[in-house]
């Protein structure tokens, strides 16, 4: 006569198929993401000369979405496949990677705020870094146009910053057209210009900084960022705090269904 042992350890469908459902959202996210890194690329000829990537000094905004991609499909997949296949390796990678990814923002959270002189001077040598390369890459400087409208600053610390630029240098060497200018983003707008004047930061620097004030923003845009941040802490803090939830929310849904899984498979043992 044989005896079995029935146990009432089961996985529970509800948490299975919400932590489907969580992650299904950040794998298609990493498909949309990837999609439109890639064909950014490919619009530009990169996926043709990757050299133009290397060659590169500032930073290229696909390259960004293209991690941002790769992460959220393969946390996405690993998430999807380790629910519905139940499978361990799977739902403690997904999960291990949210608690390192949500430990790291918050260490880089701490150290801004504790080194607040030291993450000011990286930024502007990034910025500086990105001015330099400002006309090499059509994605830079659309970032760097946007930048400077959305905040009304021009250049890291001002708009001699443009010196660093080898259009925008007012060396005597210098051939551009564009030279002892800034760019157009710079531009204070005109209210009756329905057309945007592409030129209008031609020659401006060749003027007195008495005259800058009525033509071009003169502040920079790193001191825009630290006028910026505290007026708006409450939102910064409010986002920071929703993506933690979302994180921890994960990590709970993961956590459980791993600990559901393990209490099948020890009553199986029986």
């Amino acid at each position: 006569m044989h005896y079995y042992r029935y146990s009432n350890a089961e996985v529970s469908c509800w948490y299975k198929y919400l932590l489907f459902s969580y992650n299904i959202v950040f794998w298609l996210a990493g498909v949309a993401f990837l999609a439109a890194g890639l064909w950014a690329w490919s619009e530009k000829g990169v996926l043709s000369d990757l050299t133009k990537v290397t060659g590169l000094h500032g930073l290229d905004p696909v390259v960004l979405v293209l991690v941002v991609g790769i992460v959220m499909f393969t946390l996405g997949f690993a998430g999807c496949v380790g629910a519905l296949r139940e499978n361990i390796c799977l739902l403690k990678f997904f999960c291990g990677a949210i608690v390192f990814i949500f430990l790291l923002e918050l260490a880089v959270a701490v150290l801004a705020f504790l080194f607040q002189d030291w993450v000011r001077d990286r930024v502007k040598e990034f910025f500086e870094n990105n001015i330099k390369s400002y006309r090499d890459d059509i994605d830079l400087q659309n970032l760097i146009d946007s930048l400077q409208k959305i905040n009304h600053c021009c250049g890291a610390q001002g708009p001699e910053d443009w010196d660093f630029n080898i259009y925008f240098n007012c060396s005597s060497e210098s051939k551009s057209r564009e030279k002892c200018g800034v760019p157009f983003s710079c531009c204070i707008p005109d209210p009756a210009q329905k057309v945007v004047n592409t030129q209008c930061g031609y020659d401006i620097r060749k003027k007195s900084k008495r005259e800058w004030d009525d033509q071009i923003f003169v502040k920079g845009c790193i001191v825009a960022l630290e006028a910026w941040l505290p007026k708006n802490i409450y939102i910064v803090a409010g986002v920071f705090i929703a993506i933690s939830l979302l994180q921890i929310f994960g990590i709970f849904l993961a956590r459980t269904l791993i600990s559901d899984i393990e209490a099948v498979k020890a009553g199986n043992a029986f």
